[in-house]
């Protein structure tokens, strides 16, 4: 990981409006929103430093052990140091939810859930989509800093840029002292005396984005899919959340899903269902020749292998049913009546008998016992 004093382009004895300058300077150049997707880590490990060398305690962990002190670890309460004191400041001020620097302005924006409609077709094979929302982008104007042009935020005088006061209450247990966020900057140890009048004051403006989006072969109804850093921009420019795509899948004239595999319904005449034929199905791969072998039963399933949707997690796709109805004549003419009678005759179906009941558990015992 690279220093936080280099990322930033300052010396290690520089002050926070020197810091803060210096952030608002490269952020301007790195932000995703004009340098492309590329700059994208680049501008994390930027806001990374930023919000490090801006806070004093952090600043002074950083100084001391690097990143590694900044994630806990050296004493048993969880900080660099420790201690009683540090104990009694958690318990009397930690309420207030002010830390022990300045609050940063500069905030990652949040994330966003965008529904995007599919056919079964993109679902099967993927597919790229454009999809339109809502959000919040870099202020042209200000590029994130907050500021009218020429202007920058100044020192808080109430509380010398701390962004916290302490305050001195007389309680049962005597004088008790506690810290909250300054009343005057809200914490930030700053105060914007000339906000920036394209985004008011906020570093970013709403507006609409248009971007082109990978669906993944194999996404269902209700799938979600994570596209980083392509929500809202934070306030004060600072990184974008993610931004979250759920499917919804249309409904086919044709076929329909059932998990990975696909399933359509045709109807061929009796004739057709006992001679047997061949004919084309068209589908999501183009023309498929089917098959109805002679003597297909009402309700046959016959499966068209490797045609389905595509596996999501693992490889292969799904098989292609399709259902066979055999449609019987309601009405006869007589030519046709007199054919048909001819043929029953002929394979003599004329009696017409009862099934045997199919044998239960208890019979197939009874028949082990008695050869009945």
């Amino acid at each position: 990981m690279n220093d936080y004093y280099e990322v930033l382009g300052v010396s290690k004895d520089a002050t926070v409006d020197e810091i803060k300058k210096a952030y608002r300077k490269k952020a301007r150049l790195l932000h995703p929103d004009y340098a492309g997707p590329e700059s994208e880590e680049a501008f994390k490990e930027l806001s990374v430093a930023y919000e490090t060398l801006l806070d004093p305690q952090k600043r002074q962990m950083y100084d001391l052990g690097g990143p590694d002190a900044l994630r806990g670890g050296g004493s048993p309460f969880g900080g660099a140091g420790g201690g009683f004191s540090d104990i009694f400041d958690a318990m009397f001020s930690g309420f207030s939810g002010q830390a022990s620097g300045p609050a940063p302005r500069v905030r990652r924006g949040s994330d966003q859930l965008i529904g995007v409609e599919i056919s079964l077709k993109d679902a099967v094979f993927g597919a790229k989509k454009e999809v339109s929302y809502g959000t919040y982008i870099l202020c042209d104007s200000c590029h994130g800093s907050m500021c009218a042009p020429d202007t920058e935020p100044t020192r808080c005088g109430t509380c010398n840029g701390t962004g916290s006061v302490t305050r001195v209450q007389n309680t049962m247990f005597g004088r008790m002292q506690s810290r909250g966020a300054c009343p005057t900057c809200q914490g930030y140890g700053t105060i914007i005396a000339s906000p920036c009048h394209e985004c008011a004051g906020q570093g970013r403006v709403r507006s609409r984005r248009t971007i082109t989006v990978d669906i993944p072969a194999g996404v269902d109804e209700g799938t979600r899919i994570r596209v980083g850093s392509e929500a809202e921009v934070g306030p004060g420019g600072g990184p974008n959340g993610d931004l979250y795509l759920e499917i919804n899948e249309k409904a086919d004239d044709v076929f329909v899903r059932q998990g990975d595999d696909l399933h359509t319904w045709i109807t061929i005449p009796m004739t057709t269902a006992a001679l047997g034929t061949k004919f084309d199905l068209d589908t999501f791969d183009g023309a498929q020749h089917v098959e109805i072998p002679a003597g297909t039963q009402p309700n046959a399933d016959i499966e068209l292998k490797n045609l389905g949707v595509s596996r999501l997690q693992r490889s292969g796709r799904g098989d292609l049913h399709v259902h066979v109805n055999v449609e019987i004549p309601k009405k006869l003419d007589d030519r046709s009546r007199d054919l048909l009678e001819q043929l029953a005759n002929l394979r003599k179906e004329t009696r017409i008998e009862p099934d045997r009941r199919p044998s239960s558990m208890f019979d197939k015992i009874r028949e082990a016992f008695t050869g009945q």
